[in-house]
């Protein structure tokens, strides 16, 4: 069957994406942000995922303010990367992996989660720039990928409680399937930031570092946590965490860390990455 091995979380700071596309990832403001995924990249390349279902949020790039799904699964072949305002980022089209893709629609809308099915959808920085940080820029991504986008945009988005029940009926999804895949999970989004406003460019270290604690070790606690909490600590962009709520909920009640990395600034927000294990 096939099984969740690793899930992973990080930042998808359009800036990030910027960055490398016109070579600057090496200069004195970004190398040690790009350093910190080192690791990753080393681990990855030795871990690879035959699939990865990434849990984003679409900045108005493919879902517009017309009509807000609060859960989006992508099911057709492929997804180009979208035109954000500049021409879209040169990086590679997504192959997706449509017959995982709709067992796993199915599974959860049998599951009693109301899932909107995206036969097309272009994808925005919150998808390319996880992959490019994984994977640099290759001339074909080397996995295939679900994209899963969440409103965290038009109020109100989902409960964490909610996200973390998704992630859990993912796993149940994805260990249903008959074939033998090695299945990763990414939450991205976050850390906390804000954009706009008297408070635009907050960033709350205190509440970033207990939140990547309790990821592992109290995620009870975390899908527990209302709105208002990651607005008032995070910043109006925080809630975009409740994203990394469905990649832990896909891993089981016990998860092991293997590497965490968090870094300020990346442009005005605070980057954060963790890579978890599922238990043997």
């Amino acid at each position: 069957m096939a099984r969740i091995t690793a899930g992973v979380t990080t930042s998808h700071v359009p800036a990030i994406g910027a960055a490398l596309d016109h070579g600057n990832a090496g200069n004195d403001y970004w190398r040690p942000m790009f350093a910190g995924y080192d690791w990753t990249k080393k681990w990855i390349a030795q871990e690879l995922p035959d699939v990865v279902v990434l849990v984003y949020n679409d900045h108005a790039s493919a879902i517009s303010l017309e009509m807000i799904p609060t859960f989006a699964i992508g099911c057709a072949e492929t997804f180009a990367p979208a035109d954000e305002g500049f021409g879209p980022r040169p990086v590679p089209v997504v192959e997706g992996h449509p017959d995982l893709a709709w067992h796993i629609a199915e599974s959860l809308i049998l599951d009693e989660f109301d899932m909107t099915i995206m036969n097309k959808l272009d994808v925005d920085h919150g998808l390319t720039v996880p992959l490019s940080l994984m994977f640099g820029q290759p001339e074909a991504w080397p996995v295939k990928v679900i994209p899963l986008a969440v409103n965290v945009v038009q109020y109100p988005p989902p409960t964490g409680n909610r996200c973390y029940a998704l992630g859990e009926a993912i796993r149940r999804a994805v260990q249903s399937y008959g074939e033998d895949l090695n299945v990763q999970v990414w939450g991205t989004g976050g850390m906390s930031h804000q954009l706009q406003g008297p408070r635009a460019g907050l960033i709350n270290k205190e509440f970033d570092a207990a939140f990547l604690d309790k990821l592992t070790a109290d995620p009870e606690a975390l899908r527990r946590m209302p709105h208002i909490e990651y607005l008032r600590e995070a910043g109006s962009e925080g809630i975009e965490m409740v994203m990394w709520l469905i990649m832990r909920g896909a891993l089981g009640e016990v998860a092991k860390e293997l590497y965490r990395f968090y870094h300020v600034p990346a442009s005005n927000t605070a980057v954060g990455h963790i890579v978890l294990q599922t238990a043997p």
